[in-house]
């Protein structure tokens, strides 16, 4: 992944478990400097109300 963006809840929300937490590396299967971007990218929507905090 060259560019997380958290305007793409698409991505993002493939990185979420269905209970809303963000998945681990090792499911996910990104390295440890995506997993960071897609970290902060997934917080980052949170609080721009585009990523819920908790799914049904």
């Amino acid at each position: 992944m060259d560019y997380i963006d958290y305007k793409d809840v698409r991505l993002l929300m493939m990185a979420i478990a269905e209970r809303g937490k963000i998945q681990p590396r090792r499911i996910s299967g990104t390295c440890a400097k995506c997993q960071r971007k897609l970290t902060t990218a997934i917080k980052r929507a949170r609080q721009l109300a585009l990523v819920p905090y908790v799914l049904d």
